[in-house]
């Protein structure tokens, strides 16, 4: 599915599962870049984190050899976290940046927060983000994919098919929060890959005149009540380099906080 990913990471506890998880959507000549950004210019500690830097070099080329994935690792250094991040993304013409959301408010760990939002909101390519249960689960039994509007999101849709199918065919359930007219065309029995999908109206209504903590809680209530092996939200970014739509984005720090924090079972996040 994609040929270049990005990774950031913070600490070398996340390279190997972020490697993993990656390499379930990466093509056969795909390549992985693992990018450890220290968050000061300042010596001797700059010195010192970059002599430290070699116990996420070296996981990396290990991870790489060992699941016969490319991975190129780089360390820089810069206090303009966000900034390296996308400078990274463009020179080497990624196609999605992988991510964790790790840590709270008062965390010195620079990729929650600010960092997050920025990506969300700034990245040129995809952004997708995953929750710590998603990179320690092997076997998914369902997955779950929110539809907010008539359908979901197919970059959403595309990534649970190629997970499903590296699952051996699991089902997809598309779970519809929005309105649902008599005139719409009946929804599919099957993904273009003979995945099997099945289509979940939440009745009720109202949910979008609540804001996003309504929203998030209707869809964490669904994820604990069916007992899904993954919950995969997605959200399309708007046409062009123009701003958010009006309503704003879906896909947003503080919603997916939400989701991670109550989530009864793995969660990956896309915005793209």
């Amino acid at each position: 599915m994609y040929r270049h990913i990005l990774i950031p990471v913070n600490a070398p506890a996340e390279v190997e599962p972020m490697i993993r998880f990656a390499s379930q959507l990466l093509e056969a000549d795909g390549e992985v870049r693992i990018l450890h950004i220290i968050p000061t210019t300042t010596l001797p500690e700059v010195t010192r984190q970059w002599r430290d830097s070699v116990n996420i070099v070296v996981p990396a080329h290990e991870a790489g050899a060992a699941l016969d994935v490319r991975v190129d690792p780089e360390v820089r250094a810069s206090t303009d976290v966000v900034g390296e991040i996308l400078e990274s993304a463009e020179t080497h013409g990624v196609e999605a940046i992988f991510m964790t959301l790790a840590g709270d408010r008062r965390s010195r760990n620079p990729f929650v927060g600010h960092t997050a939002s920025a990506l969300l909101h700034h990245a040129p390519c995809d952004v997708i983000v995953v929750n710590r249960l998603a990179l320690a689960e092997e076997r998914v039994q369902r997955i779950l994919v929110p539809a907010f509007g008539d359908s979901a999101p197919p970059k959403a849709m595309r990534i649970a098919e190629e997970i499903a199918v590296r699952h051996h065919g699991i089902p997809i359930v598309s779970l519809h929060l929005g309105p649902r007219h008599p005139g719409d065309a009946p929804p599919p029995a099957r993904s273009p890959r003979g995945v099997p999908l099945h289509h979940h109206p939440v009745l009720g209504s109202g949910i979008f005149g609540h804001g996003r903590r309504r929203l998030a809680d209707v869809i964490l209530h669904e994820a604990a009540d069916e007992r899904y092996g993954l919950l995969l939200v997605g959200e399309e970014a708007p046409p062009g380099d123009g701003p958010s739509p009006p309503e704003g984005a879906r896909i947003t720090r503080r919603f997916l906080e939400e989701l991670f924090r109550g989530a009864p079972c793995p969660v990956i996040a896309v915005r793209g």
